[in-house]
């Protein structure tokens, strides 16, 4: 856990660029106005309720004692465990990972064979209705059972993981359910439609670690003792990330990869000890993933073949170029960035779409599915009789034309020795498709070929994410790259050294740093998946131009499906509006509090009355004559306390050894199993006139600051230690010594706005291409140009 001072350091490095500071003239605060903000994000299709995660060590008396009272062994075991839990996470992600790409090869390569088969035969039209309603009846599946049985299955679920590991507590995103759909219902969709199985693997991963880290399986009893050292959100939390490593590792053979993605890309908060668990944990999933391809390579697999998990060997041994080929390769990041902002800027409209329909119920994503299936299936299946045929070419060791076999030459409708290039794109998994584009060689493919499946490709990308069902967005962006790189490598020809396939993975590369806006993580994948670090400079630029150049129009992808979702998630940045507030600017009210020895009747209509999880506890009269600010207790707290019932007949403190009374399994936190409700207590009129004294199990010590901190110095302080709560005390003695509570959604844009409208202006808006007033300019100028009459044109 990160401590303040490093914290209060990185407040001095931000950017130095920031509106003037609001001008002293009255404001109205609303201080005491009702919350408005949103408290549920949609998961799936679902509405749920949104809590944060319990990151911060609730050190109260009863914490200190326990934790006096564990030896050197327990530190031992704990440290070992944690390493076992790491070893089993890579484990078992391994093997889901390689039994998803077997099911998926296998599942896929016999319907794509038994369509050649007849396409062969010139049965053109029952291989049509195979691949249609092959494609139909898998999809139908997916989304059946992830509506059904887990609708927080549906998606990549990078989003979802991301906001869990920056506090966002969003309810079955890694429940038992959600996980095995994830499995079964990525296989079917990955094999259907025009979808990645990277994204459902970084869930899987993910899911895996929560499972371990849940404290128990059932709700009745422990399943073992070991368990009960990963029972709270922090150790949760670390497995999770470890999870997260792995999936990415398993999905693309990648494991110093699979780290990196979860330091660039998910994770809020590192260590250096979870670097190394990290760490472990991939190369885990690297050595299992080894020992069973190695079982395949004597073609025990049907179909897997060889591999079918994502690794290209770049057939050029060495990359050679000279300056002039930089320029191609700055061209070509440019060019990822548009296309990238304007992928993510249809992926946004369209999921915006595909929300109000899926809201509607079942029948109506299920209507949706089935018409984006008939759509894939009619453009790959239509789109190969628009290309021309190739001959055969000589060098190739492999058959040429395949026949009905599977194989990269399809002849589709072609006479004998000549294929379809377009239809060996298409009729082949995204893996094999991908081997294709980046294998060397100049004469494999037609250029018309390659814009018909770019355009494909593309749009079918952004219409096939919003089904709901497990899809990812990594593989068909990959793909995306890959063909408009290697169309822009045969544009190139002899004025480039560089070989098609090395613009293959540029383009790849180009369009994951225009969509993703990853740099670091997607570079070292990148040279993982083909094996060649060569061209780690190529990969470097081509990736911090696409970035740049994308970051001009809007923000990366993931960003704009968390706000969809509407997941609160904390960046990692204040925006400039946030330095004209001070927290006391946004504190909102009624603040309800407990006095250190408070009457049951009292905590019993808070808690029914309010939702809140945490709440002061203030000691005044008669233990202090002036009123000072205990600490902080947790409503599932006080929830133990009166479950069990120890009560005082009298405002007093209490005198009994509590050690004997409470356990610290009374006060842990598990994964998966409904918390007890207020309402499920039911206590007698005598009970509710007794007293609980709350000093023992209120936290001593919690996040403090002062009502004139602004509310930039805030948010750094409140997502880099990872707080759920941080109290507001006065600058001078006044009657109550707190002004109130910060909570993430006091730190949310909607939030601020609906109290301070006339801040809208100074929110921060990075430089957008659109907004420019050259551009706004020149658009002026072409409008004009064309409603010119004709006779007035040269």
């Amino acid at each position: 856990m990160a401590t303040a001072e490093p914290v209060m350091l990185e407040l001095e490095e931000e950017e130095s660029i920031w509106e003037p500071l609001l001008e002293h003239r009255p404001v109205n605060l609303r201080r005491f106005a009702s919350n408005s903000t949103s408290q549920v994000a949609i998961i799936g299709s679902n509405l749920c309720p949104i809590e944060s995660l319990d990151y911060e060590i609730m050190e109260n008396d009863f914490f200190k004692q326990d934790w006096r009272s564990r030896g050197q062994a327990h530190i031992v075991s704990y440290v070992i465990l944690k390493w076992t839990l790491c070893l089993l996470i890579g484990v078992i992600s391994g093997a889901v990972g390689f039994f998803n790409n077997l099911a998926i090869e296998n599942l896929a390569g016999i319907k794509l064979l038994c369509t050649s088969n007849l396409m062969v035969a010139n049965k053109y039209l029952m291989a049509f209705g195979v691949f249609a309603v092959t494609n139909f009846v898998l999809t139908m599946l997916a989304v059946t059972i992830t509506s059904s049985i887990a609708p927080a299955s549906a998606g990549s679920g990078i989003p979802e993981v991301r906001a869990y590991l920056n506090g966002v507590d969003a309810p079955d995103i890694f429940s038992p359910s959600t996980f095995l759909v994830k499995i079964f219902g990525c296989i079917a969709t990955v094999s259907s439609l025009h979808v990645g199985k990277a994204g459902p693997m970084v869930h899987i991963g993910a899911s895996i670690g929560a499972l371990f880290g849940q404290g128990r399986l059932c709700k009745g009893h422990l399943t073992g003792k070991w368990l009960k050292h990963f029972n709270n959100d922090r150790d949760r939390r670390d497995l999770v990330t470890c999870g997260a490593s792995a999936g990415v590792a398993a999905a693309f053979r990648s494991p110093v990869g699979g780290v990196l993605f979860a330091l660039d890309s998910l994770s809020s908060w590192w260590r250096s000890s979870l670097l190394w668990r990290a760490f472990f944990t991939t190369a885990i999933v690297a050595i299992v993933l080894r020992a069973l391809i190695d079982v395949c390579i004597k073609g025990k697999c049907g179909l897997f073949g060889k591999g079918g998990l994502i690794m290209f060997d770049v057939t050029s041994t060495s990359v050679v170029y000279h300056l002039v080929d930089l320029l191609f390769v700055v061209l070509l990041g440019i060019i990822g960035g548009v296309l990238g902002c304007f992928y993510n800027f249809l992926m946004e409209k369209v999921l915006q779409l595909y929300s109000s329909i899926n809201e509607k119920g079942t029948k109506y994503r299920l209507l949706l599915g089935g018409t984006i299936s008939i759509v894939t299936s009619s453009v790959l299946f239509g789109l190969p009789w628009f290309a021309s045929c190739q001959p055969c070419p000589d060098s190739t060791k492999e058959r040429c034309p395949t026949g009905g076999k599977m194989g990269n030459f399809h002849n589709f409708q072609c006479p004998p020795n000549y294929y379809n290039d377009l239809a060996s794109l298409f009729f082949n998994t995204n893996d094999d498709t991908i081997r294709n584009l980046y294998s060397s060689g100049n004469e494999l493919f037609d250029p018309f070929s390659i814009i018909l499946c770019f355009i494909a490709s593309y749009f079918l990308g952004v219409i096939s994410y919003g089904v709901v069902a497990p899809a990812g967005l990594f593989v068909p962006v990959i793909l995306t790259g890959a063909i408009y790189g290697r169309f822009i490598g045969m544009l190139m020809g002899s004025r480039s050294n560089l070989d098609h396939g090395l613009y293959a993975v540029l383009g790849s590369a180009s369009f994951l740093g225009g969509t993703m806006r990853m740099t670091v993580s997607v570079c070292v994948i990148i040279l993982e998946l083909t094996n060649n670090l060569l061209l780690l400079p190529l990969v470097m630029l081509v990736l911090l131009i696409s970035k740049a150049v994308a970051d001009s129009f809007n923000e990366n992808i993931y960003g704009m499906i968390l706000k969809l979702k509407g997941l609160p998630y904390l960046e990692g940045h204040a925006e400039p509006y946030m330095r004209q507030l001070t927290v006391s600017d946004v504190v909102m009210g009624p603040l309800c509090m407990f006095n250190g020895v408070e009457k049951v009747g009292n905590i019993v209509h808070v808690l029914k009355a309010t939702g809140h999880n945490g709440f002061p506890v203030i000691d005044g009269t008669p233990i202090s004559s002036t009123p000072y600010l205990f600490g902080i207790i947790l409503r599932s707290h006080l929830l133990v306390l009166l479950r069990k019932r120890n009560f005082l007949p009298t405002c007093a403190l209490t005198s009994i050894d509590l050690s004997k009374e409470y356990s610290s399994d009374d006060f842990v936190k598990y994964g998966y199993v409904k918390p007890d409700c207020i309402e499920d207590i039911e206590l007698t009129e005598e009970e509710m006139e007794m007293f609980i004294d709350l000093h023992p199990f209120t936290n001593t010590s919690p996040y403090t600051v002062v009502e004139t901190m602004s509310l930039a110095k805030a948010l750094i302080l409140f997502r880099e230690v990872g707080l759920r709560h941080l109290l507001i005390i006065p600058k001078h003695n006044r009657k109550c010594p707190l002004v109130g509570i910060l909570t993430r959604h006091d730190f949310m844009p909607e939030h601020i706005f609906g109290l301070h409208p006339t801040l809208m202006k100074s929110r921060f808006k990075k430089l957008r291409f659109e907004e420019s007033t050259l551009i706004r300019y020149l658009w002026r100028i072409l409008l004009s140009s064309s409603h010119a009459p004709s006779s007035s044109m040269g």
